[in-house]
């Protein structure tokens, strides 16, 4: 019975070629968007699963609150690892680890830059790092290293690296003791290489002096892997005052700040960090479930073609039904014969599909950055795509299998059943939700690119195009003047500076601060810190706005500070030139004011700024090159002198235009996503109204005939078969429009600076929809209105 419901099936679909490959190819679309977007979902929910003590690692964090507004951070002090480790039993391991840095490593005439840590040595096993190569705890002795297998290859080809020196940032020879796996894509720690933490100490003699005993400069993270069995709970409140103990007597820290360290567990890493005064309030897991729900979207819409074109085609049907019905076949039966047609049609879409998917996937994951792939050997996988699949083919079968179903066999075979003006109305009703789907999702992408383009037109406050950033070493930073004198000698490059930070980027903030009609509790305002000497607002660009930049002509600028706009209206400084201001209880005079500069996020309102008078806090050599000349003419030129004076370094800039247009990444990839969405949803919208129109010119065949002979012009039926459709786009953009505009404001409330959403987005929103459905239904409407109407008619 099953073998003969699919061949009667076959041939009903091979009959109506048209109408099918409509079907087809539409339910192909949407489950390959489908797909994708499983894809893309499942790699965000998979992150850091591949660890095996997934459940039980957490993260150290800590709520602060400044300037009476409560945060969370990721950074904590450099003496927690050895605190939670020696004092608290609750935990199975504790590892330290830095933020990274990009550091050269030299073998012969190997030289790369590769990105690493400085790590725990715990923090192997907790992480279960495998190792391929060599020493099972690689981390213990503090004069080693531990590479990946790329970084291996690429500093001893296929030579066996265990045991083997690699010079590090020119400074120090570190013994190669292991060879160990390259994090996935997804997963949360990643590097190049892995450099044990007590190295730290010995190579950097401000650690043991400031840092191992200081609980007050937060600079680094801990990771921490649960026992069995230990509460996460109860452990928070055990540590939640590790910090504040050590501020018995700080008055500040108990009644302001007021320290409070948890643990965050390893399976919100990725889609919850985001903490609103001191709650857990989501993250990215919001763009997951909204992707998530475009795909039901598109799905939606590619079913909603099906039951369409099926239903509108039911007085072909009809007698079929009747015959069958006469015959003996109970409605059950007939139910079963119309699902496995949609079950059919959806695993021949699940094979056009999957070539779709095989196409694309490469360009998706350039898009996404990631490295996705079809999982074909996984049993999973195809348990998944086949209820998937067979899920879709009763969906969209569902209610054409119902509606022809319940047809009464003696009308049929009377012939006087008609399908009637009331049958219309489900596939009107099921138009206007495909484009009500459809309108929301054009609503969001264009409200997403107003968003985008509205952050990118924001003054940035500084001159980003022609400055260049180079990370500092040892060598640059103790050759600084002869390399500065080289570079502008060269007619290259027009100024140079030290900096604390590249220059689209902060990289420290700080409290502290003092100044004239301040209270204690003013001392807990954060300000973020730019640490520098000469030349900065020059090399920079900034724009002063009062006094001047720290000068070799005056000693004093030794303990200067510049401010920024915003940082002079937090201090409420009227003439804050010359005023004394206090930062740790140290004066530092105010020598000028800059204005406001975009070195954060483009989303957010601009926070104070203190340039401070730092000649040894230096990590970015900046360079502005000479506006007369050339880039790429520049960076030849002052290649060779850096190599000159940094011999142990490859050469590797970064352009601060390029560095600041990165951080729009973020949202232009939801934005594409968003975009490709919504294009798909109206193609696959568009090519069931096109099968639709199509149907109907069809079946009003007679009706325009006649309307001919009485002297109807084509353009009257032209406006008369479009009208209908265009009646069902001005409700469905009805619909959508607040559907959309409270969707978007949500989404625009996690931004400051943001847009107001106005009435023209809408208005375009339908003119745009209009123009996309006369552009679909003309065809069919004009062809029906040439058409001949001698041929209808002869009939009659």
């Amino acid at each position: 019975m099953i073998r003969n419901y699919f061949k009667i099936a076959f041939r009903n679909i091979t009959k109506s070629k048209v109408y099918s490959f409509i079907n087809v190819f539409g339910l192909a679309v949407g489950m390959a968007v489908a797909m994708l977007i499983g894809l893309w979902i499942n790699d965000e929910m998979s992150a850091n699963k591949h660890h095996a003590n997934y459940t039980t690692l957490y993260q150290v964090k800590m709520h602060q609150t400044f300037d009476g507004r409560r945060g969370t951070q990721d950074a904590i002090p450099f003496p927690m690892g050895e605190e939670l480790k020696t004092k608290y039993p609750d935990f199975e391991g504790v590892a330290m680890c830095d933020w990274g840095s990009t550091r050269s490593l030299v073998v012969g005439n190997q030289k790369f830059l590769k990105f690493g840590h400085f790590f725990g040595e715990e923090g192997i096993n907790m992480f279960s790092l495998k190792v391929l190569n060599g020493d099972k705890d690689p981390l213990k002795e503090p004069y080693s290293i531990a590479l990946t297998e790329e970084t291996a290859k690429s500093l001893f080809g296929e030579k066996d690296p265990i045991g083997k020196i690699v010079r590090v940032d020119n400074t120090i020879d570190l013994k190669v003791t292991a060879v160990i796996a390259k994090q996935p894509k997804n997963a949360s720690l990643q590097y190049d290489y892995l450099l044990p933490w007590k190295l730290q100490e010995k190579i950097y003699d401000w650690i043991p002096k400031f840092h191992k005993t200081n609980w007050g400069n937060n600079s680094w993270q801990a990771f921490v892997q649960l026992k069995k069995g230990v509460d996460p709970e109860q452990t928070n409140a055990r540590i939640r005052n590790v910090v504040l103990d050590h501020f018995k007597d700080n008055v500040l820290m108990q009644k302001s700040i007021k320290p409070e360290v948890f643990i965050h567990p390893m399976e919100k890493w990725r889609l919850y960090s985001d903490f609103t005064e001191g709650k857990n309030t989501g993250g990215f897991i919001r763009y997951v479930r909204l992707f998530g729900i475009f795909g039901i979207f598109v799905l939606v819409i590619a079913c909603i073609n099906f039951m369409n074109l099926s239903t509108a085609r039911s007085e072909k049907r009809a007698k079929e039904v009747g015959v069958r019905k006469a015959v003996g076949s109970a409605r059950r039966q007939l139910i079963s014969q119309f699902l496995s047609e949609s079950v059919l049609i959806a695993f021949m879409s699940l094979v056009l599909a999957f070539l779709l998917v095989a196409i694309s996937l490469p360009y998706f994951n350039q898009l996404t950055e990631k490295q996705m792939s079809l999982q074909l050997d996984n049993p999973v996988f195809w348990i998944i795509i086949l209820g998937f699949t067979l899920f879709t083919g009763l969906l969209a079968g569902s209610y054409p299998a119902l509606y022809l179903s319940s047809f009464n066999p003696v009308k049929i075979l009377k012939g006087t059943f008609r399908v009637g003006k009331n049958a219309a109305l489900p596939r009107k009703i099921l138009v206007v939700v495909q484009f009500t789907f459809s309108i929301v999702l054009m609503i969001g992408t264009i409200i997403i690119y107003q968003q985008i383009q509205h952050a990118k037109n924001r003054p940035i406050g500084f001159a980003s195009k022609g400055l260049v950033s180079v990370e500092s070493s040892s060598d640059l930073i103790r050759n600084f003047d002869a390399l500065q004198n080289e570079l502008v000698s060269s007619g290259m490059v027009s100024s140079v500076c030290k900096s604390n930070s590249p220059p689209t980027q902060i990289w420290s903030n700080n409290n502290g601060w003092e100044w004239k009609g301040s209270t204690p509790e003013d001392k807990s305002a954060i300000f973020n810190t730019i640490a520098t000497n000469y030349d900065y607002v020059k090399t920079i660009g900034v724009k002063l706005k009062e006094g001047r930049d720290f000068s070799r002509e005056f000693a004093t600028d030794s303990v200067g500070v510049l401010l920024n706009e915003a940082a002079v209206k937090r201090m409420g400084l009227k003439h804050p030139v010359g005023e004394i201001v206090k930062w740790n209880g140290r004066d530092r005079r105010v020598v000028g004011v800059v204005s406001n500069v975009m070195m954060e996020s483009p989303y957010r309102n601009i926070s104070p700024l203190t340039i401070v008078f730092e000649k040894d806090w230096v990590s970015f050599i900046c360079v502005r090159i000479n506006p007369s000349v050339s880039s790429t003419e520049a960076i030849n030129r002052i290649k060779p002198i850096f190599e000159k004076y940094n011999p142990g370094f490859p050469f590797d800039y970064k352009f601060a235009d390029v560095e600041y247009a990165a951080k729009f990444n973020y949202e232009e990839l939801i934005g594409n996503l968003a975009a490709i969405i919504s294009i798909l949803a109206i193609f696959i919208s568009c090519l069931g109204l096109f099968g639709l129109a199509s149907f109907m010119a069809e079946q009003r065949k007679k009706e325009i005939g006649v309307r001919k002979v009485l002297g109807a012009s084509i353009t009257n039926l032209w406006g008369l078969l479009s009208k209908d459709f265009i009646k069902l786009i001005v409700i469905s953009c009805v619909i959508a429009s607040p559907i959309a505009w409270y969707a978007m404001s949500e989404w625009l409330k996690d931004y400051t600076y943001k847009i107001d959403i106005g009435v023209g987005v809408f208005i375009l929103v339908l003119i745009i929809a209009m123009i996309i459905t006369l552009m679909t239904v003309s065809y069919q409407a004009i062809k029906a209105a040439l058409a001949n109407p001698v041929k209808s008619l002869k009939t009659e």
